[in-house]
């Protein structure tokens, strides 16, 4: 099925775009969450007026997103937890715990997935966390895991 993009969808389409997607994927999540339209000569004639949308959307958001990379860039959280006699910990520090504590710190609402680690904290040290708010804007931020007490 032909649809025209109203929305950004992330890895997907920008606003304006026309693509062919699965019939399925555009019945139940597309047009029913108003990301899409099905790809008429009427939503065709409009097709400009939804891009020039996109694009003043994407562009305040990305204001935002610079504004609040800025305020997070070298902040250094630190974060606890038990370990083993071996001296890994017991369970793993991982975005989610990232995101909650960056976000007690910070005061402001932190989404776990702007945050980018390969894998799980499973040792005690320091580690460099990459926060990827849009594919332009990044931060780095420094999360000392220790021992917990």
């Amino acid at each position: 099925m032909e649809v025209v993009f109203i929305q950004d969808v992330p890895n997907k389409a920008r606003a304006g775009e026309v693509r062919r997607v699965p019939d399925g994927y555009a019945r139940n999540y597309l047009l029913p969450q108003g990301l899409a339209e099905i790809a008429t000569p009427e939503v065709m004639k409009r097709i400009h007026k939804i891009s020039a949308a996109g694009d003043e959307i994407r562009v305040r958001e990305t204001a935002v997103m610079e504004e609040l990379a800025e305020g997070l860039d070298d902040v250094t959280i630190t974060l606890s937890a038990r370990i083993t006699p071996t001296g890994r910990y017991y369970g793993t520090i991982t975005s989610t715990h990232i995101a909650m504590e960056l976000a007690e710190k910070v005061g402001r609402e932190v989404d776990r997935r702007w945050v980018e680690i390969a894998e799980p904290i499973r040792e005690p040290g320091e580690y460099d966390v990459l926060l990827r708010f849009s594919t332009e804007v990044t931060a780095t931020i420094h999360v000392n895991a220790e021992v917990e007490e």
